[in-house]
């Protein structure tokens, strides 16, 4: 099967209207010494300000 193409401006507003995605890993250490894992899936805009908030 053949995918229909878009081009020029067209192309370019599907491109922008796609949402980049970022995966954040935050680790974190307990009292025992073991480090626990959190993932959160994300927009890529709001990456450094997730991981200013949970440092």
């Amino acid at each position: 099967m053949a995918k229909k193409q878009a081009f020029g401006e067209e192309a370019q507003a599907l491109k922008d209207a796609q949402r980049k995605m970022a995966k954040v890993i935050i680790a974190t250490k307990n009292e025992r010494g073991k480090y626990a894992y959190k993932e959160v899936m994300m927009d890529q805009d709001n990456v450094k300000e997730y991981i200013q908030n949970n440092k």
